[in-house]
């Protein structure tokens, strides 16, 4: 028994280590639709840092892990608490001022209907997908609160020929 035991146990520790690391630091996210295009695409795989914001703050244009009923959602943060956002003519505006939307794939005239807040109140984000013309996000499910982002994913993994950093 005592054999036994000693050959299992480093099997045991490799297991325990393996879901700890998943559960609290990292693990993989897949891109599921086309939301995201051109920066991500349906089918890459990520790598959600879980401890990103437990270390940082959430940035403008940080890509997130959103913990949803159905399945996680992988969005741009576009406004941050206490900001007011609008898109007239396709273009971004925080708290009145244009601002360079580098990230946006838009076709067409794209405008923000009334939200229903003036300022994004503390602890909530308004994300959104890349591809903004088909992508259900903050226009659709409303503003997210900091307890339903999981973490930050910019670290792209599948498919091997682009493994990369994106931003």
């Amino acid at each position: 028994m005592k054999k036994l035991f000693k050959d299992i146990m480093p099997y045991l520790i490799i297991i325990i280590v393996v879901i700890l690391i998943r559960s609290f630091i990292i693990t993989p996210v897949q891109v599921v639709g086309s939301s995201m295009s051109p920066t991500l695409t349906n089918g890459q795989v990520l790598i959600l840092s879980k401890i990103d914001y437990r270390l940082n703050e959430i940035s403008r244009y940080d890509i997130v892990v959103i913990d949803t009923e159905d399945s996680p959602l992988i969005k741009r943060v576009i406004g941050l608490p206490g900001e007011h956002i609008s898109y007239h003519y396709g273009k971004l505006y925080i708290n009145g001022e244009e601002t360079e939307d580098k990230y946006a794939k838009i076709t067409g005239n794209f405008d923000l209907k009334d939200l229903g807040y003036d300022k994004i109140p503390e602890n909530y984000y308004f994300v959104i997908g890349d591809n903004r013309n088909d992508s259900v996000d903050s226009r659709i499910i409303g503003l997210i609160n900091i307890k339903d982002i999981e973490g930050s994913a910019n670290l792209r993994l599948w498919p091997l020929n682009k493994i990369k950093y994106v931003k």
